[in-house]
């Protein structure tokens, strides 16, 4: 069996080990379809404090929590931060002294998307009449050509005829011609 190496990843504020034999073994075990690796998204861990745990238990993600909690709040986005900070705060705040964080908007209206939408609906149809008539005018077009086509060759077959026989009189009179 080939020797276990430790890989890391993170996944959210946790840092995911594995002790696998090879870095396909490593993605399996974390269920990621892509190359975490190719990404730089994830790699060997050679510390001995982090390696033991992932080692004892080979295949197994171990996951482990990057930082503190005050540290984990401090990277989060400030909105996300303050609400996070009320929801921690014991106090509660009484309605008529609390401020909106910001000014309620109306929804946006979804009526220009309503009318474009009628549009391209019409245009459709239209452009389907037009080629629905289109169609139509082809079909008779084509019964026209038919036709036609069989009239030429009608009267193309009625003045090759004619030409044999005037080839042929003619041939006639040459022997006939006594000069």
């Amino acid at each position: 069996m080939a020797a276990l190496k430790v890989y890391r990843t993170t996944i959210g504020f946790h840092d995911a080990y594995v002790a696998a034999p090879s870095q396909k073994a490593a993605l399996k075990a974390w269920g990621s379809d892509h190359n975490l690796f190719a990404r730089k998204m994830a790699e060997v861990v050679t510390d001995p404090t982090l390696v033991a745990e992932p080692l004892s238990s080979p295949g197994t993600v171990v996951k482990r929590l990057r930082g503190t909690l005050a540290e984990q709040i401090a990277a989060l986005p400030p909105d996300v931060r303050k609400r996070t900070r009320r929801a921690a705060d014991p106090k509660p705040t009484s309605k008529s002294t609390a401020k909106p964080d910001t000014p309620t908007e109306p929804r946006p209206s979804r009526a220009p998307v309503d009318t474009a939408q009628r549009a391209v609906a019409a245009a459709t149809k239209a452009f389907a009449a037009e080629l629905a008539d289109l169609a139509r005018r082809e079909a008779k077009l084509a019964g026209e050509r038919r036709t036609l086509e069989r009239k030429q060759a009608k009267e193309l077959a009625e003045l090759n005829e004619r030409l044999e026989q005037a080839e042929h009189e003619y041939r006639a009179a040459l022997k006939a011609w006594p000069g």
